[in-house]
């Protein structure tokens, strides 16, 4: 049974001398005009770590086996908006999101699932203008501030 977590994962790529880009995802179902990060929840048994591992690989093909930064960035979602609310007891109001950064490789290709229909890799600005969720832009801010002050030094990082 899925539990009233979600998680948010955001892949990203460069480096520091050559720029960061992050994956942004359009939506294939009614909210097709939707861009995000990868997005799902955190299943029985699961840690959210596990829950993004899977969900990456889920949704764009990338092995979980990679670099992961954990974010401080959280946010919470109504609990009536999930299928599974009404298992969650009258108690649940709020789905808390937690978010990832996911290191990938400048030639790793992502295959996408049935549920986005493009992927883009952008810059931070052009990304955070294109997300849609104020929980993701600013999962996505602090991702890029750590990368860009040095607080993260991403694998192969010159």
């Amino acid at each position: 049974m899925r539990s009233p977590v979600n998680v948010l994962v955001l892949p990203f790529r460069g480096t520091l001398k050559d720029g960061f880009s992050y994956a942004v995802f359009r939506r294939s179902d009614g909210d097709a005009a939707s861009w995000q990060a990868v997005a799902g929840g955190v299943e029985g048994g699961e840690t959210p770590l596990e829950a993004a591992q899977r969900e990456l690989e889920e949704e764009t093909g990338l092995s979980p086996t990679r670099r992961w930064v954990e974010l401080d960035a959280h946010a919470t979602v109504p609990a009536r908006l999930f299928r599974d609310w009404p298992s969650w007891g009258p108690d649940v109001y709020v789905v808390r999101e937690l978010a990832f950064g996911a290191e990938a490789a400048m030639d790793e290709i992502i295959r996408l699932s049935d549920e986005h229909a493009d992927v883009q890799w952008l810059s931070y600005s052009d990304a955070r203008e294109l997300l849609r969720w104020d929980s993701n832009r600013t999962a996505l801010w602090e991702l890029h501030t750590r990368l860009t002050d040095g607080v993260l030094a991403p694998a192969g990082l010159d």
